[in-house]
């Protein structure tokens, strides 16, 4: 049985019930104790507050009145090494016993930081494992290039067959395999739809690349990797993203269909201009990992300054970047980097997590 037939098999058996309930939550117009079931997203009439905290906010450590999120930092070029201390600094496990849906960072099949290194996956795989995941499956889809085509470039099916994994190819899914999701408050002229793999996971784990984007994203990290879960093909969503002037914004905006449990982010390599696929490279020997991508993004780009990059992720506040700040003002993390506590493995990494709390701090 093929990894996309046996997904569809595990989705179907659900869509009746959801279709019904979705429906009836259309007719009561959102009851009070209905929105509890649901993502923030899918509750159709409700616009999305300012105030609203994910789940994995909530989770952060407290310090008086300021409430912080954990960010790893481990300074280092074995990646391998490097993603198992990230995770073990955070101290956290938000994966044993659950069925992990696992978003990487195919959108081509160029090296890193192009994609996801698979020294990075594979190492973060099998961290998952050890933590106690009941099962992982990597669901992805490339862009402009053929997702199937990248998956074997990048020998990715033999992989998860080592690590005994399943690969979805969301390219391949069919309508079963999508939920039209739409925000209250958003820039998109009708909402999107967003793969439904991930809407029904217990736990959603992302690995993103440092790196910045030369087609109007400015950079492309843990916010910007979610561009994946929505649908290239068959859809009109990429042509509207690309072709808005809220680009940044949108971005941010995809990222309410869902909470992760956690976030890795590989700057073993960089890119500091140019991007996706290809740019002017540096070593950054950085790997970073938290459970808020607003806080991952926000230390990223401060690296990327750090090592000199484009005017436009240069320019302003960190926070005044347009994906973070759209981020922060829906609630998907924290809002200023004050609530940002970086945690260094050694010397080595705390002297570089000084740099990046200075420039942090700035702004």
């Amino acid at each position: 049985m093929s990894p996309v037939h046996w997904y569809k098999g595990q989705a179907l058996f659900k869509e009746l019930g959801r279709r019904e309930f979705l429906k009836e939550l259309a007719l009561l117009g959102g009851l009070v104790l209905a929105t509890s079931f649901l993502p923030a997203c899918l509750r159709k009439e409700a616009p999305l507050k300012k105030t609203t905290v994910p789940a994995a906010a909530k989770e952060s450590n407290m310090t008086g009145k300021t409430q912080l999120t954990r960010i790893s930092l481990v300074r280092t070029r074995d990646r391998a090494e490097g993603v198992r201390k990230a995770i073990d600094l955070l101290g956290a496990n938000p994966v044993k016993g659950r069925a992990v849906a696992l978003k990487p960072n195919f959108n081509t099949a160029d090296p890193a930081p192009g994609s996801t290194h698979n020294d990075t996956l594979r190492s973060l795989v099998l961290s998952l494992q050890e933590m106690g995941a009941s099962s992982i499956t990597l669901a992805e889809r490339s862009g402009p290039p053929n997702t199937r085509d990248v998956m074997e470039s990048k020998g990715i099916f033999p992989l998860a067959k080592e690590l005994g994994i399943e690969v979805v190819n969301l390219q391949e899914l069919g309508p079963e395999g999508w939920v039209h999701v739409k925000p209250g408050d958003s820039h998109w002229q009708n909402g999107f739809h967003f793969a439904r793999i991930y809407l029904e996971a217990e736990a959603i784990v992302q690995t993103c690349c440092l790196k910045t984007h030369g087609y109007g994203g400015h950079f492309t990290l843990s916010l910007k990797n979610t561009v994946g879960m929505v649908p290239r093909t068959g859809y009109p969503y990429m042509g509207e993203l690309h072709s808005s002037r809220y680009q940044r914004q949108m971005i941010a905006e995809m990222n309410t269909a869902y909470n992760p449990g956690l976030v890795v982010l590989d700057g073993v390599e960089a890119f500091v201009d140019g991007g996706p696929d290809k740019g002017k490279r540096v070593n950054a020997e950085v790997i970073l990992a938290g459970t808020d991508r607003v806080a991952i993004d926000a230390v990223g780009v401060a690296i990327l300054r750090l090592f000199g990059t484009t005017p436009e992720v240069s320019k302003g506040p960190i926070f005044g970047q347009e994906q973070i700040a759209r981020a922060a003002e829906l609630g998907l993390g924290v809002s200023s980097p004050e609530q940002i506590q970086l945690v260094a493995d050694g010397p080595e990494s705390e002297e570089f997590a000084g740099k990046v709390r200075e420039i942090l701090l700035k702004g």
